[in-house]
């Protein structure tokens, strides 16, 4: 029996600089893009959301037509604030900070900018 060494041998398409276990992103464009978050109020609740997206004024017209969870037991909604954010990952923790509180208070003193983010 003949071992053969693999060492230099070389495959066809392969890249050996971004192997299985590279170090090196291969998208990570998603996460340098401007998001929004925003805090929606119901017109007819005195309920707030908040979320994050690429196009909060679609994202609206999302929750007031189409979403079946949360937003669609007290539309109409409108849009009471937006900031924009650097990335998805900094709006992400943005939104969860937010969420966390559980406050209608705090969501009201980021409104009027009592509360900076």
């Amino acid at each position: 029996m003949v071992e053969h060494s693999a060492v230099n041998r070389r495959v066809v398409g392969s890249s050996p600089t971004r192997g299985a276990n590279s170090k090196i992103p291969i998208n990570i464009g998603i996460f340098y893009m401007e998001y929004y978050l925003y805090i929606l109020k119901s017109s007819v609740a005195h309920k707030y959301y908040t979320g994050i997206s690429k196009n909060p004024q679609k994202r609206l017209e999302y929750h007031n037509t189409i979403e079946k969870g949360f937003t669609s037991r007290y539309r109409p909604w409108e849009i009471v604030m937006t900031r924009k954010l650097k990335n998805k990952s900094e709006a992400i923790a943005t939104e969860k900070k937010i969420k966390k509180w559980k406050s209608k208070i705090r969501i009201e003193k980021i409104i009027t900018g009592e509360i900076k983010l």
